[in-house]
């Protein structure tokens, strides 16, 4: 199975990327993981809110295919502890999927289309963290779940 993580935009802040990076690299050792990075939409001054999720959407949609299990990181996902996010990601590697993809969306989150296309959503916390914050710790956690699937000492109970 790969993991992929789409998300609208670039990072800017090195420290960031340095931290996504070294999460990236330790992942390696687990699982095949893309992180894929959709180009921020050009002249959103003059679109509203909706047609820049529409214009996302629509972009997101091109990144997946029919046999992908999409998740949308989403406020209103379901929310779990590390040991049990582990179990969800170990219930979908044992399903037999090829593509596992989780989408963080843009600043006003995801377009109808994106939703009707979902096969769930999950959220990281309550709290709202900035686009760039939510890869480093939606990453971290991925990393720390193949930890905790393999025993190994990194998540400590």
């Amino acid at each position: 199975m790969t993991i992929k993580l789409l998300t609208i935009g670039k990072t800017d802040n090195k420290a960031l990327i340095s931290l996504i990076n070294e999460y990236q690299n330790r992942l390696k050792h687990y699982i095949k993981f893309n992180l894929e990075i959709i180009p921020d939409i050009k002249n959103v001054k003059h679109l509203s809110e909706q047609e820049q999720k529409q214009k996302e959407g629509g972009l997101i949609l091109k990144k997946v295919i029919n046999t992908d299990v999409v998740i949308l990181l989403d406020e209103n996902g379901k929310q779990f502890d590390s040991v049990s996010f582990s179990q969800y990601l170990q219930k979908y590697m044992n399903s037999g999927i090829k593509q596992l993809v989780f989408v963080i969306g843009g600043p006003y989150g995801f377009s109808q289309e994106i939703y009707n296309r979902a096969n769930g959503k999950l959220a990281l916390s309550k709290m709202t963290f900035s686009h760039q914050m939510v890869r480093l710790f939606f990453i971290e956690q991925l990393y720390r779940g193949f930890t905790i699937l393999k025993n190994e000492p990194y998540h400590h109970r």
